[in-house]
């Protein structure tokens, strides 16, 4: 039998200061203090007889043997939650999900997938960044988020990934300006400004790419979609943004589609987050953000 002083709260102070090289990172991601972590950690290594990591200058460093235990609580960690599983009781799950998307989910299906995240997993808790994707991608990978939903390319690989699909582009103008634009000379032939996404993005690329030598219209990159779409709608200038951020406005008449026979190619999405150490309601999370998702998808609105 196992003895009663090891017990799970142990276990799951040593995953998360491995994972987040603190104890104090640690803490705050468990809701609790770094002097509960510290006690937690040490009553552990007093329990197995030998020390788990080497602590320096507020820098943790699992020792060899910390490792091997490392490895074991993280098995044990999962076989709770693959009990509540069989128990078909995910309800009971309390955990923290630190969750990155980006602007264009945040505006679209993002709201349905929290409320459906929430009636599956009432005691999961949501710390939310909305944010560029490469900000997210560099955040994932330095353990600061658990699940991202996000769009291609990525800097960093991670070894869980779902797809959630690709999302078109439009170009779009306020109603009044349509009469000032020219289909037929195409991108290169527009007269007032571009708005879109920022400088270094792909669509942005491939919008600098696509454009010829010479006089081009004026670029207006923008790290806000939002922002660059609320311009268009006061006349400032054509936007090149995605569809499904749109759809609302072109249902209701305050923005006007203008086929200018290019776009760049599609933003495809995927839910990523770290499989070989993550919580089992991140996976279970990035299952539900692809059918929350396919759903959105269904419903025509890119």
């Amino acid at each position: 039998m196992i003895s009663n002083t090891l017990t799970l709260k142990q276990l799951e102070a040593l995953v998360w200061v491995a994972d987040l090289g603190s104890f104090r990172k640690a803490a705050a991601h468990l809701g609790t203090t770094q002097p509960n972590i510290s006690a937690r950690i040490a009553a552990l290594e007093t329990t197995l007889g030998f020390s788990l990591m080497a602590r320096d200058a507020g820098s943790v460093e699992m020792t060899p043997r910390g490792l091997d235990v490392l490895e074991q609580a993280r098995k044990s960690l999962r076989a709770v939650e693959g009990v509540l599983d069989v128990a078909a009781r995910p309800d009971l799950a309390e955990d923290r999900l630190r969750l990155g998307v980006t602007e264009l989910i945040a505006t679209t299906w993002l709201h349905d997938f929290l409320r459906a995240l929430r009636q599956d997993y009432p005691r999961v808790t949501v710390e939310l960044t909305v944010d560029l994707s490469r900000t997210l991608d560099a955040e994932l990978a330095a353990n600061a988020l658990d699940l991202a939903l996000q769009n291609a390319p990525f800097s960093h690989a991670a070894t869980g990934e779902i797809t959630l699909g690709s999302y078109g582009y439009a170009w779009v103008s306020a109603p009044d300006l349509m009469s000032g634009i020219d289909p037929s000379k195409g991108v290169a032939g527009l007269t007032a400004p571009i708005l879109t996404h920022a400088r270094h993005t792909q669509a942005f690329q491939e919008l600098q790419a696509h454009l010829p030598p010479g006089p081009a219209p004026r670029l207006v990159p923008s790290s806000s979609l939002n922002s660059a779409i609320l311009m268009a709608v006061n006349g400032m200038g054509v936007a090149m943004v995605p569809r499904a951020m749109v759809a609302g406005h072109l249902a209701g008449g305050t923005l006007a589609e203008v086929d200018l026979g290019w776009q760049p190619e599609p933003l495809d999405f995927t839910a990523r987050f770290h499989a070989d150490r993550a919580a089992g309601v991140v996976r279970k999370a990035a299952e539900l953000a692809a059918r929350v998702a396919a759903g959105d998808q269904l419903s025509g609105s890119h």
